[in-house]
């Protein structure tokens, strides 16, 4: 049988999240953003068939309220980043489950497709350690370690190559893996649409449009 993973998502709170968005979408909507890519993105990833388990790791009150009717819930430290949220993440990933193997996936990536993620872990299973770079190449929206490899966790400017540098092996997905579509700056909110994003960020593109 194929190895299962457990997958842990951090979410900022969503106040706070997207910022660079706010030039084009007012605070309210900003927020909103936020918390339906995060649970679109987590719907998808519990759909895929390598997920075991996974595990969101935030502060936001809505969206603990939400995730946690269906999946399981890590406290974020403080003071908040991406790099704590990850590696508390994988802390009690380990913990609820000794031995698994572990991945963080950004909770930002609304047009993520279960099969997509099934063809990354698939080959994360192949290495210790491996990543997966955003559209552009320098960014990070997947870290895998398998059961016995301690991950570096590098979330920040230029991740990519941070990993890349740390010993994690970049995942040979395809260019057009709904994998590497996270969401940052309006240029990618243009093509959100287009790209088939999950329900909860479908109906509240569609209320922005109408």
């Amino acid at each position: 049988m194929s190895e299962r993973w457990v997958v842990v998502v951090p979410v900022k709170v969503a106040n706070e999240g997207k910022t660079r968005l706010a030039g084009v979408l007012d605070d309210r909507v900003r927020v909103a953003l936020v918390r339906a890519m995060a649970l679109d993105t987590v719907a998808a990833a519990a759909a895929a068939a390598l997920v075991g388990r996974v595990l969101v790791v935030t502060a936001d009150p809505e969206l603990r309220a939400a995730a946690g009717r269906s999946f399981g819930l890590v406290d974020e430290p403080g003071p908040a980043s991406l790099v704590g949220a990850v590696t508390a993440g994988f802390a009690a990933a380990r913990a609820a489950v000794p031995g698994a193997s572990v991945a963080a996936l950004l909770g930002d990536v609304p047009t993520l497709r279960p099969a997509d993620l099934d063809d990354a872990l698939g080959l994360a299973s192949l290495v210790p350690l491996g990543f997966v770079p955003d559209e552009e190449g320098t960014g990070t929206t997947l870290l895998t370690a398998r059961a016995g490899a301690q991950p570096a966790v590098r979330f920040g400017p230029g991740s990519a190559a941070a990993h890349a540098a740390a010993g994690h092996v970049a995942l040979s997905v395809g260019d057009e893996s709904s994998l590497r579509r996270d969401v940052d700056l309006p240029a990618d909110l243009d093509a959100l649409a287009a790209r088939g994003p999950g329900p909860r960020t479908a109906a509240l593109l569609a209320r922005l449009h109408g």
